[in-house]
């Protein structure tokens, strides 16, 4: 088997077209219906339910209180957007932080998620948060294990990174399969 990887030359929002249309293209041709989208204040949702029209879109959320305490950095707005076009948002705890975040602040211990992810970051923060967003979404019920999807996040904003990948539930984490790396910035 043969597969194409593009790698762009920087990371961030300037690559979203690109890295969602590459996403399109090859959910096409395997057949993959269902879509798991990191995404901060919405737009990359916005776009994604757009891009992916007739596939189940889960746009997955920091968690209330990320940023600054009893706020969400999801819009009202960008919220009635996606879910006005049949996509689903998903705010939850992150799978790698969960209370080991608790940990590392309070008592500056760096537990397993942290070395989950850091590990994960050398690939590029968007394979780190790909991986994520997907336990995420299985352990709540919206993405089945038993068939591949495909994850998109990025580097901060937007999106740059594009993945195939089989899921799982968080417990079973170490059964994740990336199968195909789509795109991602190459630094």
């Amino acid at each position: 088997m043969e597969g194409k990887t593009v790698y762009f030359d920087s990371p961030g929002p300037g690559n979203m077209e690109e890295t969602l249309a590459i996403a399109r293209a090859r959910a096409e041709e395997l057949g993959i219906r269902t879509i798991v989208v990191a995404t901060t204040v919405g737009d990359t949702a916005v776009r994604s339910v757009e891009v992916f029209e007739g596939m189940k879109v889960i746009a997955v959320t920091h968690v209330a209180g990320m940023r600054e305490p009893n706020t969400q950095e999801f819009t009202e707005e960008n919220r009635q957007k996606v879910e006005s076009k049949g996509g689903i948002v998903l705010t939850t705890g992150h799978a790698f932080t969960g209370i080991g975040g608790a940990m590392r602040k309070k008592f500056q211990m760096y537990l397993l998620g942290d070395v989950i992810a850091n590990t994960l970051r050398i690939f590029g923060q968007g394979m780190k948060v790909v991986c994520e967003i997907a336990l995420m979404a299985v352990d709540a019920g919206l993405v089945r294990t038993d068939e591949e999807i495909i994850a998109i996040a990025g580097s901060g904003r937007g999106a740059d990174t594009a993945v195939v990948l089989k899921p799982v539930n968080t417990s079973d984490f170490f059964d994740m399969k990336v199968r195909e790396i789509l795109c991602k910035p190459h630094f």
